[in-house]
């Protein structure tokens, strides 16, 4: 009798153990584990193992983004990732949402899958239904270079394809000393897609600030010059005409506004705006029909234009006058 019981003992707990490892194998098994497992590869930032459980193409372009601390990087800003429930789609598939916040907005990535066999005979195998990576086209002004989530990467001509996994946040710049972009950022949440992500390159304050030093040096060589060498019109963007006489060595010319340098994108290149200041010119002048001597005292606006070199950490600034 008691040799019985033991024996319908073991056989409950065995039926109960096969009934668990069942449940384990078929909760394993769902049309929503290949989604959770490439979601999964995705934050480790293992790009071969995405693209293995995605099944995408790979479009033409870049692949820096496509593995490591970039792809990490791409799911840090990707917040409250849940997989919903699958439901049914055509021909016996399922679609499997997946939503998620980035920079306080929400989205929704939509999987595909499609049952590509069973285990143990009974429970079926899901996949990802193969499809095309999204794509990130870049562009950046007047530069062959930018930083896209923390990786320099390269923009001949000002323009890039990369392609890119979903769901994924991008982050696009250009840091520099003398020209710089602010950060921009692309969320991509569809397969397929193509996100565009545009840097605005533009002058910083330290070449802004070193432009508008070269212009005051310049310009008070330029009125020391002329005031030494006693000319009205000198080699410089000032200068003054009166049919009056002027009383030699009174000549005296200093600036009294200096210009504020703009500096704007063209043509590939990097253009200075014309430069517009005020200079004051005293003298004594003799008017030559009365003979009368008086002081002469008069603001002039002038401006000039520049040529603007920057190589490394050298910028050269080039007058044009004439």
């Amino acid at each position: 009798m008691r040799v019985a019981l033991l024996w319908g003992l073991g056989l409950v707990l065995a039926v109960i153990a096969a009934i668990v490892s069942v449940k384990a194998v078929a909760s394993g098994q769902g049309p929503d584990q290949p989604v959770r497992a490439y979601l999964d590869a995705l934050q480790a930032g293992d790009g071969g193992r995405a693209l293995g459980a995605l099944h995408a193409q790979v479009p033409s372009g870049s692949a820096a983004l496509l593995d490591g601390a970039p792809l990490r990087d791409s799911m840090s800003r990707v917040r409250d990732l849940n997989v919903g429930t699958a439901r049914p789609a055509a021909n016996g598939r399922e679609s499997v949402p997946v939503t998620f916040t980035s920079g306080g907005k929400s989205y929704t990535s939509s999987f595909l899958v499609e049952q590509t066999g069973s285990d143990w005979v009974f429970f079926p195998r899901w996949s990802i239904v193969p499809d095309q990576l999204p794509v990130l086209q870049a562009s950046v002004v007047n530069s062959s270079r930018a930083t896209i989530n923390g990786t320099a990467v390269n923009m001949p001509s000002g323009h890039n394809s990369f392609p890119v996994f979903y769901p994924g946040s991008y982050v696009g710049s250009l840091p520099g000393e003398y020209f710089a972009a602010s950060p921009v950022t692309t969320v991509v949440s569809q397969k397929s897609s193509t996100e565009s992500m545009s840097l605005d390159t533009k002058a910083t304050p330290a070449l802004t600030t070193a432009l508008d030093a070269k212009a005051k040096d310049f310009l008070d060589q330029c009125a020391k010059s002329a005031s030494s060498q006693q000319r009205l019109q000198p080699d410089c963007p000032f200068s003054y005409s009166t049919d009056n006489r002027i009383v030699d060595g009174s000549i005296a010319w200093s600036i009294t506004q200096y210009p504020s340098a703009s500096v704007t994108p063209f043509s590939g290149q990097w253009t200075v705006s014309p430069l517009s200041g005020k200079a004051r010119l005293t003298a004594r002048q003799i008017d030559l029909f009365t003979g009368q001597v008086s002081p002469l005292n008069v603001e002039t606006d002038f401006i000039f234009r520049v040529n603007l070199s920057v190589s490394g950490t050298t910028i050269t600034m080039t007058p044009v006058l004439g």
